[in-house]
């Protein structure tokens, strides 16, 4: 059962959306060669406490740390560990908050130092196709639409599109309906209204779409040991178009990249 949050709710969850934008912007200026994940997810927690709000993932069907840090050929869903990350990595870092009662979601592949040219234009398509999908967020659209765009921009890169991983409805519980599969038919699925809210994040591997879990039961990596890209962002229908709830700002602001990206998606 979808459930449709009021104005003043998507103001809270704006609110959660946004320390995990922040956190990201703090994982930021630490992620470098000789760093360890375990480290940077200190780091996390600490700051989300600092907030006021709960580490979203922490103890969340029994996960045990704060960050998902998935590296280079890892999806989604890796444990930080004390290996420490090396030159030419990529990392997926994917964060949680709890605060008011609601939560926030997304994620946000980082370059370690400098990476390979093939594996930066993975990262910038995988990014381009979550701003494609979230046009198609919209009232009087369906779930299929956005999974279709993801799906028809990354593919005609060669790219393959994770099928048994879906974004999802977000609220007062991390995951809610509907589920928002990377893939898919226009026209087909649930239809979009207003007070929706949901975390769209396609996961896009360098080459097959097909997956392993690994024993730990938590993490995931590419079939064929190729890169995979993770982006995502937090989004609310209001007065029928889709805005962000989340930011990649703080990001961008450690980085110094320069992006007008989101400004489509800003009421």
């Amino acid at each position: 059962m979808i459930k449709i949050k009021t104005l003043e709710e998507i103001e809270l969850m704006r609110e959660s959306a946004l320390i995990v934008s922040k956190t990201l912007g703090e994982i930021a200026k630490e992620i470098k060669p000789g760093v360890t994940t375990l480290q940077l997810d200190k780091i996390a927690e600490e700051f989300i406490r600092d907030q006021g709000a709960t580490p979203g993932f922490l103890g969340l069907y029994d996960f045990p740390n704060t960050l998902c840090m998935s590296p280079n050929e890892q999806v989604v869903h890796g444990f930080p560990n004390n290996d420490p990350l090396q030159e030419g990595d990529i990392i997926s870092v994917d964060c949680g908050a709890l605060k008011n009662e609601f939560y926030g979601d997304h994620a946000y592949t980082f370059e370690v130092g400098e990476v390979a040219s093939e594996t930066k234009k993975l990262l910038q398509i995988t990014k381009e196709s979550l701003y494609v999908g979230i046009r198609q967020f919209r009232v009087g659209n369906r779930v299929g639409d956005v999974g279709f765009a993801i799906q028809e921009y990354t593919e005609k890169h060669s790219y393959g599109v994770v099928r048994e991983l879906v974004g999802h409805g977000l609220g007062r519980k991390m995951h809610e309906d509907p589920e928002m599969p990377n893939y898919g038919k226009r026209g087909r699925g649930k239809k979009f209204k207003n007070g929706m809210v949901v975390a769209i994040e396609p996961m896009i591997n360098m080459g097959t779409h097909r997956i392993n879990h690994l024993k730990d039961g938590w993490t995931i990596k590419t079939a064929d040991l190729k890169p995979s890209a993770h982006f995502e962002h937090n989004v609310a229908i209001v007065n029928g178009k889709p805005e962000l709830l989340s930011t990649f700002k703080y990001i961008y602001d450690v980085l110094g990249i320069v992006s007008d990206e989101e400004d489509e998606f800003r009421q």
